[in-house]
């Protein structure tokens, strides 16, 4: 495992570039982004998803959410009405993780099976970046149902395991996920706040 110190403000290109290459070598990532730390893997590589599910000890049946890079990317990964997009808009990048239907390219280990899928652009340049080449996973950096923690020390401390990489920008401000809105049904639905 590495551990790589930077400036969230003012981020290292370097890192940031050495991250990416670890994602697309099927490799897990532990990230900032705007609201908590994440664990990162490329959504095409069903290996890597799947040590995210493992190091986590989340149930293979609880879907995983997507980081993309842009709203722009929104696209790819689901399919989107302009009424959608339009809200969409109003609130990305921010800690907001959307719930849309799929597009086809989304791997079946990312949405347990399900037809949506949740999407998220954070306020976060690392994160952004991190997702510029393919969509990453993006969920807390925590055992399921434990507490979310601030810091990388602390986090790897909970997880008792290895990632490939960790980007280390220092405690975040938050300990909340992202508010998750459903944009499935009739009338947005907020499943968490």
């Amino acid at each position: 495992m590495k551990i790589l110190k930077t400036d969230g403000s003012a981020p290292n290109e370097n890192i940031i570039n050495e991250a990416v290459n670890v994602l697309a070598k099927g490799g897990v990532v532990l990230y900032p982004t705007d609201t908590v730390y994440g664990l990162g893997a490329n959504i095409f590589n069903n290996k890597a998803v799947r040590r995210v599910f493992k190091i986590k000890q989340r149930n293979l049946l609880k879907p995983l959410s997507i980081l993309v890079s842009n709203t722009d990317a929104i696209d790819l990964v689901s399919e989107i009405s302009i009424y959608q997009k339009n809200t969409i808009e109003k609130y990305l990048p921010g800690p907001y993780t959307f719930i849309l239907k799929k597009s086809h390219i989304v791997p079946r280990v990312i949405t347990s099976g399900l037809s949506n899928v949740g999407v998220r652009v954070p306020k976060n340049e690392i994160a952004c970046k991190l997702a510029t080449l393919f969509p990453i996973t993006t969920t807390s950096a925590n055992l399921s149902d434990e507490e979310v923690l601030s810091t990388p020390d602390e986090i790897l401390d909970q997880l008792g395991c290895d990632v490939d990489l960790v980007i280390d920008v220092g405690p975040l401000d938050s300990k909340n996920a992202s508010t998750i809105i459903d944009l499935t049904t009739p009338q947005p639905t907020f499943i968490r706040r």
